[in-house]
Protein backbone atom coordinates (compact mmCIF):
# COMPACT_ATOMS: atom_id res chain seq x y z
CA UNK A 1 0.00 0.00 0.00
CA UNK A 2 1.14 3.77 -0.77
CA UNK A 3 0.60 6.39 1.01
CA UNK A 4 1.42 9.94 -0.35
CA UNK A 5 2.24 12.84 2.91
CA UNK A 6 2.52 16.52 2.10
CA UNK A 7 3.47 18.98 4.81
CA UNK A 8 3.49 22.66 4.24
CA UNK A 9 5.43 25.45 6.72
CA UNK A 10 6.47 28.69 6.32
CA UNK A 11 9.53 28.17 4.58
CA UNK A 12 9.17 25.00 2.74
CA UNK A 13 6.72 22.41 1.02
CA UNK A 14 7.59 18.76 1.67
CA UNK A 15 6.73 15.49 -0.19
CA UNK A 16 6.98 11.89 0.88
CA UNK A 17 6.42 8.85 -1.26
CA UNK A 18 5.82 6.32 1.18
CA UNK A 19 5.61 2.14 -0.05
CA UNK A 20 4.83 -0.23 3.02
CA UNK A 21 5.59 2.19 5.37
CA UNK A 22 8.96 3.55 3.92
CA UNK A 23 9.65 6.43 1.99
CA UNK A 24 10.66 5.63 -1.54
CA UNK A 25 10.62 9.20 -2.57
CA UNK A 26 11.24 12.93 -1.40
CA UNK A 27 10.52 16.41 -2.48
CA UNK A 28 11.57 20.00 -1.06
CA UNK A 29 10.21 23.08 -2.46
CA UNK A 30 11.23 26.63 -1.20
CA UNK A 31 9.84 29.78 -2.13
CA UNK A 32 12.14 31.27 -4.71
CA UNK A 33 13.65 28.06 -5.48
CA UNK A 34 10.53 26.14 -7.31
CA UNK A 35 10.69 24.03 -10.02
CA UNK A 36 10.47 25.95 -13.08
CA UNK A 37 9.62 22.92 -15.59
CA UNK A 38 6.53 23.04 -17.22
CA UNK A 39 6.25 27.26 -16.98
CA UNK A 40 5.46 28.51 -20.30
CA UNK A 41 7.00 32.14 -21.21
CA UNK A 42 6.52 34.51 -24.11
CA UNK A 43 10.15 35.27 -24.49
CA UNK A 44 12.77 37.35 -26.62
CA UNK A 45 15.44 35.37 -29.00
CA UNK A 46 18.48 37.48 -27.79
CA UNK A 47 20.81 35.91 -30.00
CA UNK A 48 21.48 33.04 -31.88
CA UNK A 49 24.63 30.47 -31.73
CA UNK A 50 24.90 29.46 -35.53
CA UNK A 51 28.47 27.14 -34.45
CA UNK A 52 26.28 25.56 -31.60
CA UNK A 53 22.57 25.39 -33.80
CA UNK A 54 20.87 26.94 -30.54
CA UNK A 55 19.63 30.42 -29.54
CA UNK A 56 19.88 32.50 -25.99
CA UNK A 57 16.44 33.47 -25.23
CA UNK A 58 15.34 36.01 -22.40
CA UNK A 59 12.19 34.83 -20.96
CA UNK A 60 12.49 37.37 -17.70
CA UNK A 61 14.65 35.62 -15.42
CA UNK A 62 18.41 36.43 -14.04
CA UNK A 63 19.75 33.84 -16.88
CA UNK A 64 18.66 33.54 -20.42
CA UNK A 65 17.09 30.21 -21.27
CA UNK A 66 18.64 27.96 -23.55
CA UNK A 67 17.04 26.72 -26.87
CA UNK A 68 18.53 24.08 -29.48
CA UNK A 69 17.36 23.75 -32.69
CA UNK A 70 16.06 20.44 -32.36
CA UNK A 71 13.38 21.38 -29.92
CA UNK A 72 12.51 24.34 -31.72
CA UNK A 73 9.36 23.47 -34.04
CA UNK A 74 6.85 25.96 -35.86
CA UNK A 75 2.94 25.12 -36.28
CA UNK A 76 2.98 26.52 -39.59
CA UNK A 77 5.46 24.53 -41.16
CA UNK A 78 5.21 20.73 -41.68
CA UNK A 79 8.67 19.88 -41.07
CA UNK A 80 11.79 21.75 -39.95
CA UNK A 81 14.01 18.89 -40.16
CA UNK A 82 17.71 19.72 -41.77
CA UNK A 83 17.16 23.58 -41.41
CA UNK A 84 19.52 25.69 -39.40
CA UNK A 85 19.06 27.45 -36.41
CA UNK A 86 19.30 30.67 -38.14
CA UNK A 87 16.43 29.77 -40.42
CA UNK A 88 14.27 28.93 -37.74
CA UNK A 89 14.89 31.87 -35.45
CA UNK A 90 16.06 35.52 -35.30
CA UNK A 91 17.35 37.99 -32.70
CA UNK A 92 14.64 40.25 -31.45
CA UNK A 93 11.95 37.45 -32.12
CA UNK A 94 9.24 36.73 -29.63
CA UNK A 95 8.77 33.04 -29.29
CA UNK A 96 6.40 30.87 -26.66
CA UNK A 97 8.80 28.25 -24.91
CA UNK A 98 8.29 25.81 -22.37
CA UNK A 99 11.01 25.13 -19.64
CA UNK A 100 11.87 21.10 -19.38
CA UNK A 101 14.93 21.16 -17.18
CA UNK A 102 15.67 24.03 -14.78
CA UNK A 103 18.72 25.88 -14.33
CA UNK A 104 21.50 23.99 -13.09
CA UNK A 105 25.50 25.36 -11.86
CA UNK A 106 26.37 28.24 -14.80
CA UNK A 107 23.49 26.64 -17.02
CA UNK A 108 20.49 28.43 -17.38
CA UNK A 109 17.17 26.79 -18.18
CA UNK A 110 16.84 24.53 -21.11
CA UNK A 111 13.55 25.65 -23.69
CA UNK A 112 11.54 24.34 -25.99
CA UNK A 113 8.68 25.57 -28.37
CA UNK A 114 6.78 22.36 -28.47
CA UNK A 115 4.44 23.35 -25.73
CA UNK A 116 2.58 20.54 -23.44
CA UNK A 117 0.57 20.72 -21.06
CA UNK A 118 0.21 17.92 -18.22
CA UNK A 119 -2.62 16.47 -16.90
CA UNK A 120 -3.89 13.71 -14.55
CA UNK A 121 -4.01 11.34 -17.55
CA UNK A 122 -2.69 13.13 -20.33
CA UNK A 123 -0.50 15.80 -22.03
CA UNK A 124 -1.96 18.00 -24.71
CA UNK A 125 -0.15 19.03 -26.96
CA UNK A 126 -1.85 22.45 -28.94
CA UNK A 127 1.17 22.65 -31.75
CA UNK A 128 1.47 19.10 -33.06
CA UNK A 129 -1.45 16.77 -33.96
CA UNK A 130 1.02 13.52 -33.23
CA UNK A 131 -0.61 11.14 -30.24
CA UNK A 132 0.76 8.54 -28.57
CA UNK A 133 0.71 6.34 -25.26
CA UNK A 134 3.66 5.88 -22.79
CA UNK A 135 5.83 3.33 -23.50
CA UNK A 136 5.85 2.05 -19.50
CA UNK A 137 2.38 0.50 -20.33
CA UNK A 138 1.76 -2.89 -20.56
CA UNK A 139 1.32 -4.32 -24.26
CA UNK A 140 -2.53 -5.03 -24.15
CA UNK A 141 -3.20 -2.13 -21.74
CA UNK A 142 -1.42 0.05 -24.45
CA UNK A 143 -3.66 -0.99 -27.30
CA UNK A 144 -6.60 -0.16 -25.42
CA UNK A 145 -5.53 3.21 -24.73
CA UNK A 146 -4.48 3.41 -28.16
CA UNK A 147 -7.74 2.84 -29.52
CA UNK A 148 -9.23 5.13 -26.83
CA UNK A 149 -7.14 7.78 -28.19
CA UNK A 150 -8.05 7.56 -31.47
CA UNK A 151 -11.46 8.02 -30.84
CA UNK A 152 -11.08 11.49 -28.79
CA UNK A 153 -13.18 14.01 -30.69
CA UNK A 154 -12.40 17.40 -31.34
CA UNK A 155 -8.70 17.58 -30.09
CA UNK A 156 -7.08 20.49 -31.67
CA UNK A 157 -3.94 19.12 -31.13
CA UNK A 158 -1.98 16.31 -30.06
CA UNK A 159 -2.27 13.86 -27.07
CA UNK A 160 -0.21 11.62 -25.08
CA UNK A 161 -1.41 8.96 -22.43
CA UNK A 162 0.28 9.49 -19.73
CA UNK A 163 1.34 6.35 -17.27
CA UNK A 164 -0.89 7.14 -14.68
CA UNK A 165 -4.29 6.60 -17.43
CA UNK A 166 -3.28 2.48 -17.24
CA UNK A 167 -7.06 1.28 -16.11
CA UNK A 168 -8.88 4.41 -16.71
CA UNK A 169 -12.02 4.20 -19.07
CA UNK A 170 -12.62 6.97 -21.83
CA UNK A 171 -14.94 9.26 -20.20
CA UNK A 172 -12.06 9.79 -17.56
CA UNK A 173 -9.48 10.64 -20.49
CA UNK A 174 -11.85 12.55 -21.86
CA UNK A 175 -12.82 14.88 -19.26
CA UNK A 176 -8.89 14.89 -18.20
CA UNK A 177 -8.18 16.54 -21.95
CA UNK A 178 -11.35 19.13 -21.88
CA UNK A 179 -9.89 20.30 -18.44
CA UNK A 180 -6.39 20.94 -20.36
CA UNK A 181 -8.38 22.60 -23.54
CA UNK A 182 -9.43 24.94 -20.90
CA UNK A 183 -6.30 25.69 -19.76
CA UNK A 184 -4.50 26.48 -23.05
CA UNK A 185 -7.61 28.70 -24.00
CA UNK A 186 -6.50 30.40 -21.31
CA UNK A 187 -2.51 30.76 -21.84
CA UNK A 188 -3.27 31.87 -25.45
CA UNK A 189 -5.38 34.53 -24.15
CA UNK A 190 -2.28 35.81 -21.32
CA UNK A 191 0.25 35.24 -24.34
CA UNK A 192 -1.77 37.39 -27.04
CA UNK A 193 -2.01 40.31 -24.04
CA UNK A 194 1.34 39.87 -22.42
CA UNK A 195 4.83 41.74 -24.26
CA UNK A 196 8.10 39.66 -23.80
CA UNK A 197 9.40 38.60 -21.51
CA UNK A 198 6.43 37.80 -19.74
CA UNK A 199 5.27 34.41 -17.84
CA UNK A 200 1.96 33.23 -19.16
CA UNK A 201 1.57 29.90 -17.70
CA UNK A 202 2.88 28.26 -13.99
CA UNK A 203 2.45 24.88 -13.59
CA UNK A 204 1.05 23.96 -10.63
CA UNK A 205 3.07 23.81 -6.86
CA UNK A 206 4.56 20.85 -5.49
CA UNK A 207 1.69 19.58 -3.78
CA UNK A 208 -0.35 19.41 -6.76
CA UNK A 209 2.16 18.23 -9.03
CA UNK A 210 2.53 15.12 -6.88
CA UNK A 211 -0.86 14.69 -6.59
CA UNK A 212 -1.19 14.95 -9.89
CA UNK A 213 1.71 12.63 -11.01
CA UNK A 214 2.20 10.11 -8.54
CA UNK A 215 -0.98 9.25 -6.98
CA UNK A 216 -3.04 6.20 -8.38
CA UNK A 217 -5.69 3.69 -7.53
CA UNK A 218 -2.80 1.92 -5.38
CA UNK A 219 -2.50 4.50 -2.87
CA UNK A 220 -4.77 4.10 0.77
CA UNK A 221 -4.28 7.95 1.51
CA UNK A 222 -2.94 11.37 0.80
CA UNK A 223 -2.44 12.73 4.28
CA UNK A 224 -2.20 16.70 4.23
CA UNK A 225 -1.42 19.28 6.92
CA UNK A 226 -2.57 22.45 5.57
CA UNK A 227 -6.08 22.71 5.70
CA UNK A 228 -5.89 25.36 2.91
CA UNK A 229 -3.70 22.74 0.59
CA UNK A 230 -6.31 20.00 1.24
CA UNK A 231 -9.01 22.50 0.18
CA UNK A 232 -7.04 23.13 -3.47
CA UNK A 233 -6.16 19.19 -3.79
CA UNK A 234 -9.79 18.09 -3.45
CA UNK A 235 -11.24 20.53 -6.29
CA UNK A 236 -8.44 19.36 -8.63
CA UNK A 237 -9.12 15.85 -8.00
CA UNK A 238 -12.81 16.49 -8.40
CA UNK A 239 -12.26 18.37 -11.94
CA UNK A 240 -10.19 15.04 -13.30
CA UNK A 241 -10.46 12.20 -10.92
CA UNK A 242 -13.44 12.00 -8.89
CA UNK A 243 -12.72 8.72 -7.39
CA UNK A 244 -9.48 9.87 -5.42
CA UNK A 245 -10.86 13.17 -3.99
CA UNK A 246 -12.24 11.18 -0.70
CA UNK A 247 -8.34 9.97 0.20
CA UNK A 248 -7.12 13.24 0.44
CA UNK A 249 -7.22 13.39 4.58
CA UNK A 250 -6.13 16.41 7.04
CA UNK A 251 -3.63 15.54 9.26
CA UNK A 252 -4.37 17.54 12.81
CA UNK A 253 -2.71 15.82 15.57
CA UNK A 254 -0.35 18.10 17.45
CA UNK A 255 3.06 15.86 16.52
CA UNK A 256 4.47 17.15 13.14
CA UNK A 257 3.30 15.45 10.38
CA UNK A 258 6.99 14.00 9.35
CA UNK A 259 7.61 13.23 12.97
CA UNK A 260 4.71 11.16 13.16
CA UNK A 261 5.96 8.50 9.91
CA UNK A 262 9.63 8.86 11.47
CA UNK A 263 10.62 10.48 8.14
CA UNK A 264 12.83 12.97 9.74
CA UNK A 265 15.69 10.46 10.25
CA UNK A 266 15.11 9.19 6.96
CA UNK A 267 15.65 12.54 5.26
CA UNK A 268 18.36 13.33 6.84
CA UNK A 269 20.35 9.78 5.88
CA UNK A 270 19.72 10.64 2.48
CA UNK A 271 22.90 13.28 2.89
CA UNK A 272 24.89 10.68 3.43
CA UNK A 273 27.71 9.46 1.00
CA UNK A 274 27.67 5.68 3.07
CA UNK A 275 24.31 3.66 2.41
CA UNK A 276 24.32 0.84 4.36
CA UNK A 277 23.07 -3.14 3.02
CA UNK A 278 21.04 -5.22 4.94
CA UNK A 279 23.87 -8.14 4.92
CA UNK A 280 26.31 -5.68 5.96
CA UNK A 281 28.17 -4.67 2.53
CA UNK A 282 27.40 -0.72 1.89
CA UNK A 283 27.44 1.50 -1.37
CA UNK A 284 29.16 4.98 -1.20
CA UNK A 285 27.74 8.05 -3.47
CA UNK A 286 29.49 10.62 -5.04
CA UNK A 287 28.19 13.83 -6.80
CA UNK A 288 30.65 15.37 -9.64
CA UNK A 289 29.81 18.34 -11.89
CA UNK A 290 29.91 15.73 -14.80
CA UNK A 291 28.44 12.18 -13.22
CA UNK A 292 27.19 10.28 -9.73
CA UNK A 293 29.16 7.81 -9.07
CA UNK A 294 28.52 4.65 -6.95
CA UNK A 295 30.46 2.26 -5.58
CA UNK A 296 29.72 -0.99 -3.98
CA UNK A 297 31.71 -2.56 -0.85
CA UNK A 298 31.20 -5.86 0.48
CA UNK A 299 32.13 -3.92 3.81
CA UNK A 300 31.80 -6.68 6.74
CA UNK A 301 29.67 -9.49 5.03
CA UNK A 302 32.16 -12.18 4.15
CA UNK A 303 29.50 -14.91 2.99
CA UNK A 304 29.41 -18.55 3.93
CA UNK A 305 30.61 -20.16 0.63
CA UNK A 306 32.62 -19.21 -2.14
CA UNK A 307 33.83 -15.85 -2.80
CA UNK A 308 31.54 -15.14 -5.61
CA UNK A 309 28.61 -15.89 -3.91
CA UNK A 310 29.05 -13.23 -1.66
CA UNK A 311 29.74 -10.89 -4.09
CA UNK A 312 26.98 -11.41 -6.28
CA UNK A 313 24.71 -11.71 -3.11
CA UNK A 314 26.40 -8.31 -2.25
CA UNK A 315 25.88 -6.60 -5.78
CA UNK A 316 22.19 -7.85 -5.92
CA UNK A 317 20.99 -5.95 -2.91
CA UNK A 318 23.49 -3.22 -3.88
CA UNK A 319 20.55 -2.90 -6.87
CA UNK A 320 17.79 -2.32 -4.62
CA UNK A 321 19.40 0.04 -2.36
CA UNK A 322 20.58 2.03 -5.67
CA UNK A 323 17.13 2.74 -7.18
CA UNK A 324 15.82 3.64 -3.96
CA UNK A 325 18.78 6.10 -3.43
CA UNK A 326 18.10 7.56 -6.83
CA UNK A 327 14.64 8.03 -6.04
CA UNK A 328 15.24 9.07 -2.65
CA UNK A 329 17.86 11.96 -3.84
CA UNK A 330 16.00 12.60 -6.91
CA UNK A 331 19.76 12.06 -9.11
CA UNK A 332 19.41 12.64 -12.79
CA UNK A 333 22.05 13.21 -15.32
CA UNK A 334 24.83 10.24 -15.89
CA UNK A 335 25.53 7.61 -13.20
CA UNK A 336 28.56 4.91 -13.40
CA UNK A 337 28.04 2.39 -10.71
CA UNK A 338 31.45 0.40 -9.73
CA UNK A 339 29.85 -3.00 -9.13
CA UNK A 340 32.03 -5.34 -7.18
CA UNK A 341 34.18 -7.66 -9.67
CA UNK A 342 32.51 -10.78 -10.62
CA UNK A 343 34.55 -13.98 -13.08
CA UNK A 344 30.98 -15.73 -14.17
CA UNK A 345 29.31 -13.94 -17.11
CA UNK A 346 26.40 -15.48 -16.02
CA UNK A 347 26.27 -13.52 -12.75
CA UNK A 348 27.29 -10.24 -14.14
CA UNK A 349 23.90 -10.29 -16.59
CA UNK A 350 21.60 -11.47 -13.04
CA UNK A 351 23.38 -8.46 -11.53
CA UNK A 352 22.26 -6.30 -14.67
CA UNK A 353 18.66 -7.45 -14.72
CA UNK A 354 18.43 -7.30 -11.51
CA UNK A 355 19.28 -3.85 -11.43
CA UNK A 356 16.70 -3.15 -15.01
CA UNK A 357 14.43 -5.09 -12.52
CA UNK A 358 14.38 -2.76 -9.52
CA UNK A 359 14.21 0.05 -11.94
CA UNK A 360 10.66 -0.46 -13.15
CA UNK A 361 9.64 0.73 -9.91
CA UNK A 362 11.38 3.90 -10.81
CA UNK A 363 8.93 6.52 -12.73
CA UNK A 364 11.28 8.89 -13.83
CA UNK A 365 13.03 8.04 -17.52
CA UNK A 366 16.29 5.93 -17.24
CA UNK A 367 18.70 4.26 -19.66
CA UNK A 368 20.94 1.60 -18.63
CA UNK A 369 24.10 0.29 -20.99
CA UNK A 370 25.33 -3.12 -20.35
CA UNK A 371 28.34 -4.04 -17.63
CA UNK A 372 32.12 -3.24 -19.10
CA UNK A 373 35.07 -4.83 -19.15
CA UNK A 374 35.70 -2.84 -16.14
CA UNK A 375 32.74 -3.96 -14.30
CA UNK A 376 31.11 -1.07 -14.99
CA UNK A 377 27.60 0.14 -15.35
CA UNK A 378 26.75 3.40 -16.92
CA UNK A 379 22.85 4.67 -17.10
CA UNK A 380 21.25 8.07 -17.45
CA UNK A 381 18.68 9.11 -15.22
CA UNK A 382 16.21 12.06 -16.53
CA UNK A 383 17.57 15.40 -14.57
CA UNK A 384 14.79 18.41 -15.26
CA UNK A 385 15.32 19.90 -11.84
CA UNK A 386 17.52 19.75 -8.75
CA UNK A 387 17.85 16.92 -6.93
CA UNK A 388 17.68 16.93 -2.69
CA UNK A 389 20.91 17.31 -1.84
CA UNK A 390 21.06 20.55 -4.11
CA UNK A 391 17.83 21.99 -2.47
CA UNK A 392 18.76 21.43 1.12
CA UNK A 393 22.88 21.78 1.27
CA UNK A 394 25.35 24.28 -0.46
CA UNK A 395 28.92 23.75 -0.94
CA UNK A 396 30.77 23.84 2.10
CA UNK A 397 32.67 27.37 2.67
CA UNK A 398 36.06 25.96 3.81
CA UNK A 399 36.58 23.45 1.35
CA UNK A 400 33.98 25.04 -2.02
CA UNK A 401 32.43 21.45 -2.13
CA UNK A 402 35.72 19.53 -2.33
CA UNK A 403 34.75 17.34 0.19
CA UNK A 404 38.17 17.60 1.72
CA UNK A 405 40.37 20.17 3.90
CA UNK A 406 44.36 20.84 4.40
CA UNK A 407 45.43 18.62 7.24
CA UNK A 408 46.35 20.41 10.53
CA UNK A 409 50.09 19.69 9.15
CA UNK A 410 49.20 20.93 6.19
CA UNK A 411 47.72 23.84 7.24
CA UNK A 412 50.86 24.80 9.93
CA UNK A 413 53.06 24.81 6.84
CA UNK A 414 50.71 27.14 4.36
CA UNK A 415 50.23 29.79 7.70
CA UNK A 416 54.17 29.52 8.22
CA UNK A 417 54.66 30.88 4.31
CA UNK A 418 51.90 33.20 4.92
CA UNK A 419 53.62 34.93 8.03
CA UNK A 420 57.15 34.78 5.92
CA UNK A 421 55.76 36.58 2.95
CA UNK A 422 54.30 39.33 5.11
CA UNK A 423 57.38 40.07 6.97
CA UNK A 424 59.08 40.31 3.85
CA UNK A 425 56.55 42.83 2.33
CA UNK A 426 56.18 45.50 5.42
CA UNK A 427 59.07 47.65 6.63
CA UNK A 428 56.79 47.42 10.18
CA UNK A 429 58.41 46.13 13.77
CA UNK A 430 55.75 43.87 14.53
CA UNK A 431 52.11 42.04 13.24
CA UNK A 432 49.19 41.28 15.15
CA UNK A 433 47.86 38.37 13.11
CA UNK A 434 44.94 36.52 13.91
CA UNK A 435 45.17 32.48 12.99
CA UNK A 436 42.94 28.86 13.56
CA UNK A 437 43.48 28.39 17.23
CA UNK A 438 44.90 24.91 16.69
CA UNK A 439 47.59 26.32 14.52
CA UNK A 440 47.94 29.28 16.93
CA UNK A 441 48.92 26.84 19.57
CA UNK A 442 51.10 24.48 16.99
CA UNK A 443 52.87 28.07 16.21
CA UNK A 444 53.43 29.18 19.97
CA UNK A 445 53.30 26.49 22.22
CA UNK A 446 53.34 22.94 20.47
CA UNK A 447 55.95 20.01 20.58
CA UNK A 448 57.44 22.03 18.00
CA UNK A 449 57.09 25.81 18.09
CA UNK A 450 57.70 27.13 15.20
CA UNK A 451 57.53 31.64 15.51
CA UNK A 452 60.41 32.15 17.31
CA UNK A 453 62.32 30.40 14.29
CA UNK A 454 59.85 32.37 11.90
CA UNK A 455 60.45 35.89 13.67
CA UNK A 456 64.47 35.00 14.23
CA UNK A 457 64.78 34.75 10.30
CA UNK A 458 62.62 37.20 9.21
CA UNK A 459 63.49 39.78 11.53
CA UNK A 460 60.01 40.66 12.42
CA UNK A 461 57.62 40.11 15.94
CA UNK A 462 54.66 38.26 15.48
CA UNK A 463 51.63 38.60 18.11
CA UNK A 464 49.61 35.51 16.98
CA UNK A 465 45.37 35.56 18.18
CA UNK A 466 43.50 32.58 18.51
CA UNK A 467 40.25 33.49 15.65
CA UNK A 468 37.16 33.23 17.32
CA UNK A 469 34.40 31.86 15.27
CA UNK A 470 34.31 29.01 12.16
CA UNK A 471 37.45 30.15 10.12
CA UNK A 472 39.73 27.21 7.82
CA UNK A 473 43.13 25.78 9.35
CA UNK A 474 44.81 27.77 7.18
CA UNK A 475 43.35 31.29 8.12
CA UNK A 476 45.87 33.87 8.21
CA UNK A 477 44.75 37.50 9.04
CA UNK A 478 45.91 40.95 9.73
CA UNK A 479 44.23 42.29 12.78
CA UNK A 480 44.73 45.90 14.06
CA UNK A 481 46.54 46.55 17.51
Amino acid sequence: MKELLISTGCLETRVALLEDGRAAEFYVERPGQASLVGNIYKGRVENVLAGMEAAFVDIGLERNGFLYKDDVSRPEVKTDRGKKITELLQGGKEVLVQVVRDAMGSKGPRLTTQVGIAGRYSVYLPGTSSSGVSRRLAGPERERLRTVCKELDDVGGGVIIRTAAEGADAQAITRDLRFLQKVWGRVEREAAASRAPALVYAEGDLALRSARDVLGAEFGAVIVDDREVRRRLVNYLRAVAPELASRVRLYESGVPLFEKYELESQLKKTLSRRVELPSGGYIVIDHTEAMTVIDVNTGRYVGRRMLEETIVKTNVEACREIVRQLRLRDIGGIIVIDFIDMSVRTNQEAVLKSLESELQQDRTKTYVVEISPLGLVEMTRQNTSKGLLEVVTTPCPHCKGLGRVYSEESALIEVERRLRSLAASTNALGLRVEVHPRIAYRLAEGPDPLLGCVEEETGLRFFVVAAVGAVPLEHVAVVPD
